[in-house]
């Protein structure tokens, strides 16, 4: 820390004074900073413009794949049978029967008290394969266990069953689920090893215990009653692709046909069209808010005009009128404004969805070209703009990123300078300070002299 001097010998306020000196001198570093705050606002808004336009070319770019806009819904007669349009749906009516649900076989065994020894176990699949178990012991528990962690596809639960009514001794049932639905589910529990697999050994045909479901597929009836009926079947409650894209589940059995229909989902693509058109109008209100010019009045009354920071910034307007025709330009010689896409006054878009609702029931294979058409060009020009490595803006903002950086480093070197100069003033007021004290002791001491002298030469005149 410097020693301050303040006003010893020339009575000067020399902080004071070094203060107003570094202001002048720190003008130059004043202006770097005020422009590194102009760069900063504007890398501000370029990247908010550059996440809204690669937002919009997101948007575009899915909408524009095709069948994007070729969309269905599926509505049946009963709430006992759903249906689900996804890709590859079309127009279509169907009537079924739902003859059976799909079920999970599910047994119990006799009531006991531990496993019978040796307390090993197979479970024999659908399809005769064999599963051997060993648990590592004879204890219920133990069985359970070891059954819920193979990869037989079934489960195990212990229920409590009473007393033994000779030992007294607690007994429980074992109940065994196929873990999926179908008729392919269905399984046998044999006790003893794999290899000796028999009638005798199967504990869900043993005395005492009963199988609870017998697994079984779903089961629909098409064209019921005229002659040309189709059992369809399904290991579970849901039919895929029993019409093209379209998936039917049931939940409960039926009597009457149940009718499945599909249609095309106008609302739905009404929907995403909209959402294309939201996406572009937010890039222009974006482009014109800070494209704005308003003036105010100080409060020294005078008035002054403040631009937006697009004004006059010919990439952003360039990409704005690029984004704009894309999306208003024709398709085939027909107008956007035909489907309901048009350009307003203020040079922005509106979209009526009545007009392309009506536009879409009228023609859709039409519409859904000219809606791709329009999502495809505004796709290509907004990742033209936006893409995160060669975009038009994106370079933009590594170029203001720069420019910050390397006025950020001369405000950097600045502050050494200032430092540098500062330390300098204060040696020299200091030592100007010392100095005058010097010259003021050296006063003094000529003073006290010359009155010393003076009072002398009195004396002497006086004898």
């Amino acid at each position: 820390m410097g020693i301050s001097l303040d006003g010893l010998s020339s009575g000067l306020d020399t902080t004071t004074l070094i203060a107003s000196l570094m202001q002048a001198e720190a003008v130059p570093q004043t202006l770097l900073k005020n422009q590194i705050t102009t760069v900063n606002n504007e890398i501000s808004a370029y990247q908010s413009l550059n996440a809204k336009i690669a937002s919009l070319a997101d948007l575009a770019t899915s909408t524009a794949k095709p069948g994007a806009l070729d969309l269905y819904k599926a509505a049946t007669s009963s709430a006992t049978v759903t249906a689900t349009a996804g890709t590859g749906a079309a127009t279509g009516e169907l009537q079924v029967v739902v003859s059976a649900l799909a079920t999970a076989q599910v047994g119990v065994s006799a009531a006991m008290a531990s496993w019978p020894s040796p307390g090993t176990l197979t479970i024999v699949g659908h399809d005769g394969t064999r599963l051997e178990i060993t648990p590592t012991s004879n204890s219920l528990d133990d069985v359970v266990k070891a059954i819920n962690g193979s990869a037989a596809g079934v489960t195990a639960t212990k229920i409590a069953a009473g007393t033994d009514p000779v030992s007294g001794a607690q007994q429980y049932r074992i109940q065994f689920s196929s873990t999926t639905t179908g008729a392919n589910s269905s399984f046998e529990v044999h006790t003893g090893s794999a290899a000796n697999v028999s009638a005798a050994n199967d504990v869900l045909t043993a005395p005492g215990a009963a199988m609870i479901k017998t697994a079984q597929d779903a089961r629909i009836t098409l064209w019921g009653g005229t002659g040309a009926e189709q059992v369809i079947t399904s290991a579970s409650n849901t039919f895929a692709d029993l019409l093209p894209g379209v998936s039917v589940t049931v939940s409960a059995v039926s009597v009457d046909p149940v009718t499945v229909s599909v249609a095309r989902d106008a609302a739905q693509a009404s929907a995403l069209a909209s959402s294309l058109v939201d996406s572009l109008k937010s890039v222009f209100s974006l482009v014109s808010t800070n494209s704005a010019v308003a003036s105010s009045i100080g409060a020294d009354g005078k008035s002054s005009v403040k631009s937006g920071i697009f004004a006059g910034d010919s990439t952003v307007r360039d990409i704005n009128q690029k984004i704009l025709s894309a999306a208003s330009m024709p398709v085939n010689g027909h107008s956007p404004s035909e489907y309901g896409i048009s350009i307003t006054s203020d040079g922005t878009l509106s979209f009526d969805k009545d007009k392309f609702a009506a536009a879409l029931v009228a023609d859709p294979t039409t519409v859904n070209a000219a809606v791709t058409e329009i999502a495809s060009r505004v796709a290509a020009v907004a990742t033209q703009a936006s893409d995160k490595y060669t975009g038009t803006l994106t370079a933009k903002i590594t170029g203001s990123q720069a420019q910050a950086q390397s006025l950020g480093n001369q405000v950097a070197d600045w502050d050494l300078r200032l430092a540098s100069r500062k330390s300098s003033l204060q040696r020299t007021y200091s030592a100007m300070e010392v100095t005058l004290s010097n010259l003021k002791a050296q006063q003094a001491n000529l003073t006290s002299q010359l009155a010393s002298f003076t009072t002398s030469t009195s004396t002497s005149t006086g004898n």
